[in-house]
């Protein structure tokens, strides 16, 4: 599995209608995509408006067929060039009510260099556990060995409290 993200960040000015409307008439193009285990359509107003695509991929393969893809162009063209990063899933649970997120939280940290890297994932798995148990939907802890850091992001039905590191998004479809 694979775990992807682009986010763009839009004007203050920005029309957020723009974006809830593009998700609600383009989600739904990619429900049923293979290779995709998931594609949240994020987008937030806080601390600054953005539009932020969160993926969850069976494989590489089915990534590389998006990015080449029409779809993935016209995103592009609309927003810029993203910059997207990736990482391999240390965890990722999917539950079969996925589809009813309406709210993502996201955040990223550093790995101390030198750290224990098993004992790192096992940490991890304990944050994942407890977000599953608090009735995450979904549940993805990235890895990310380039600048050697973690990332958590999680779906949930309702508005969580957010912690200070944690960005939090409204989740206008997932596919």
């Amino acid at each position: 599995m694979i775990a992807m993200q682009y986010r763009f960040v839009l004007p203050a000015d920005y029309d957020m209608a723009i974006i809830r409307e593009r998700i609600a008439t383009r989600g739904p193009q990619l429900d049923g995509l293979p290779g995709l285990a998931f594609k949240a359509y994020l987008h937030g107003e806080q601390p600054d408006k953005s539009y932020a695509p969160f993926y969850l991929w069976r494989d590489e393969e089915a990534m590389h067929g998006f990015l080449n893809s029409p779809a993935f162009a016209g995103v592009a063209r609309a927003f810029g060039w993203p910059a997207v990063q990736t990482w391999t899933p240390w965890h990722a649970t999917v539950g079969a009510d996925v589809r009813q997120a309406r709210h993502a939280t996201h955040s990223s940290a550093a790995i101390v260099p030198y750290s224990t890297l098993a004992e790192r994932r096992v940490q991890e798995e304990a944050y994942a556990q407890l977000a599953l148990a608090r009735g995450a939907l979904a549940v993805v802890i990235g890895f990310e060995p380039v600048t050697w850091s973690i990332t958590r992001f999680c779906l949930w039905r309702k508005e969580q409290p957010a912690a200070p590191e944690e960005r939090h998004y409204l989740v206008g479809h997932v596919s």
